[in-house]
């Protein structure tokens, strides 16, 4: 087996991911989490709450997973949220035309679909199931449709992102944060994409978690204020102009800012802050990178968007997280559908005075010849700037829609002088936008690990350990108290320690089925930082056994504020060597 191979038979075999619909044969591109995956997902996520929430002060909304019509048409993922699928000729399988033509050429989600049918004749590509002919390549949309109501009700969509909701409830937000900028909304929940192939496992998944931020910003101020707390973070980088994209360079975020790689600092921030979380949830730093999406493979809403990718060993890198600036595409797509004013005014620090070029309608000349839409005809006008104005006799203006003529003698120009306090911007936004289902995924692959046993710690029947190394905050059980022996004596104390750790907040299991050993395996297989054993020791001194499930080694310290020392283990408050006396 690879190691993909032994990630998700752990997983399947210990409760953390299972097939979906299992009793009925399964469907491809859905997962349940058992207890543990349950439990590891609601700790990365509250990691990213802490990120992003707590420290970064962007409060978390939630809406619903079914979306109107009129949302995805502003989105433009009615009309543009597609994949290239491919059927083959003879048994019917249907497969992404992109990825069966991977192998042959550089980026082929750039692709066009004829593009890519002339890569799949001149590569004499065939069905992967059954080596038939492939059909030409046309567009399929990823949505999954639904209807809201009985009958012919309204159409609707299962979201595709959970970003449009943040938009949506864009001018309520805005009077949340007293409409000062920059502000952030955050989203953990569900999205959905009718996806053509999933063969990935959960890389690629029909049903899935994101968790997104969608931070508003003046576009003319795109300085980070707290941007110099994070310009030494060192990453790796893969530009969009790199010649090979297997390569990467180190450079902080601070000088790629500086130099121009990376377009400005609050892009720059929101990449220094994902290395961040990713590394603090266990994700090795050198198989970690940045890669900037090419111009063709930039979506439509962004002007610029960076990857987070990491290495897995049967997938290579995998995408993770994007981070884009969206710049205003979504407030104005929105704003155009929705007939809604989505700006915001900022207020100068210090007031403008300027001379402006003004239009002065003659009401008493404009009333008579167009009277009900004299109102509108004057507003109109007074839009206009001076370039706007025709050298001939007559003033073009629409007006609902048509186009009226008004002549000239009925329209003052002046130059007014006025104290300028401030003015109305549509925001940009800055969007990381994380998946958490792959980010679950690679932190188990990059915290397992198969190795051999100390000779204390073996049993006659193995020689060899598996255990996950996740780091103790986001493990989902992080203590496991085990009597030595299941004798009442040691029982009732082990209980005891139970109890009050629990107390404390922390996730604790009793364990006392089998051999000391053989608990120790079960419970570092699963990735539970610390065993507490309770001996006959115990009973005389009030001491018990710490083990780390890292070192194997092991350290007594006394039952007196065991709570205090486990929770300062935990969460990196105290060092295991300095817990106790090493047995």
């Amino acid at each position: 087996m690879d190691r993909y191979e032994q990630v998700i038979e752990l997983a399947k075999r210990r409760g953390f991911l299972w097939n979906s619909f299992e009793l009925y044969g399964g469907v491809a591109g859905f997962y349940d989490y058992g207890p543990l995956g349950c439990t590891l997902k609601r700790r990365i996520e509250n990691m990213w709450r802490e990120f992003y929430v707590i420290n970064e002060g962007f409060m978390e909304i939630e809406t619903p997973t079914i979306g109107i019509e009129d949302v995805f048409m502003a989105s433009g993922h009615i009309s543009g949220f597609s994949d290239p699928l491919c059927e083959c000729l003879e048994c019917g399988e249907a497969f992404r035309a992109d990825h069966l033509v991977e192998n042959h050429v550089e980026l082929a989600d750039a692709l066009t679909n004829t593009e890519l049918d002339n890569v799949i004749h001149d590569k004499d590509v065939t069905c992967p199931e059954c080596g038939g002919n492939l059909g030409c390549a046309y567009e399929f949309n990823l949505m999954f449709k639904t209807g809201i109501g009985p009958g012919n009700g309204r159409e609707g969509y299962m979201r595709p992102e959970t970003a449009q909701g943040i938009f949506i409830d864009f001018q309520r937000l805005a009077r949340y944060y007293r409409e000062k900028l920059p502000f952030g909304a955050t989203q953990i929940g569900k999205s959905f994409r009718n996806e053509i192939s999933p063969r990935q496992g959960v890389i690629r998944l029909r049903e899935f978690t994101q968790a997104e931020a969608e931070i508003f910003i003046n576009p003319k101020h795109k300085k980070h204020p707290e941007f110099q707390k994070v310009a030494d973070t060192l990453i790796s980088i893969c530009p969009s102009d790199c010649k090979e994209m297997g390569t990467a360079e180190k450079i902080t975020v601070g000088q790629a800012v500086e130099d121009g790689i990376i377009a400005h600092e609050f892009l720059g921030y929101h990449i220094a802050l994902t290395h961040s979380f990713l590394t603090g949830i266990g994700i090795r730093p050198d198989d970690l990178r940045f890669r900037q999406h090419k111009k063709d493979e930039m979506a439509h809403y962004a002007i610029d968007c960076w990857d987070a990718e990491i290495r897995t060993d049967r997938f290579g890198w995998i995408e993770t997280v994007g981070i884009a600036d969206r710049t205003d595409y979504d407030l104005k797509a929105h704003s155009k559908i929705s007939k809604q004013d989505l700006s915001v005014y900022i207020e100068y620090d210090e007031p403008v005075i300027s001379t402006r070029f003004a239009v002065k309608p003659d009401m008493g000349k404009i009333g008579p010849v167009f009277k009900g839409k004299a109102k509108q005809v004057a507003e109109a006008l007074k839009d206009l700037d001076r370039e706007d104005i025709d050298t001939g006799d007559d003033i073009k203006v629409v007006v609902d829609g048509d186009e009226v003529s008004v002549p000239r003698d009925m329209v003052n120009f002046t130059e007014e002088t006025v104290k300028i306090s401030g003015e109305t911007v549509v925001p940009h936004v800055i969007e990381p936008s994380y998946g958490i289902d792959r980010i679950l995924y690679c932190t188990m692959e990059h915290a397992f690990e198969e190795e051999t046993v100390p000779v204390k710690e073996r049993d006659e029947s193995e020689e060899s350990r598996t255990v996950l190394r996740f780091k103790p905050e986001i493990a989902p059980i992080q203590i496991a108290v085990l009597p030595l022996l299941t004798r009442n004596e040691l029982i009732t104390p082990a209980k005891k320690i139970v109890n009050s750790l629990k107390r404390k907040g922390l996730m604790v299991v009793y364990d006392d089925s089998g051999t000391i050993g053989r608990r120790y395996r079960r419970n570092d297989e699963i990735g539970t930082p610390y065993s507490i054993t309770i001996d006959y020791q115990t009973l005389e001194d009030s001491t018990v056994t710490i083990r780390d499930r890292d070192s194997m080694k092991q350290i007594r310290s006394t039952m007196d504020g065991l709570e205090e020392l486990l929770y300062g283990l935990i969460h990196g408050q105290r060092a295991f060597a300095e817990a106790g006396e090493t047995v």
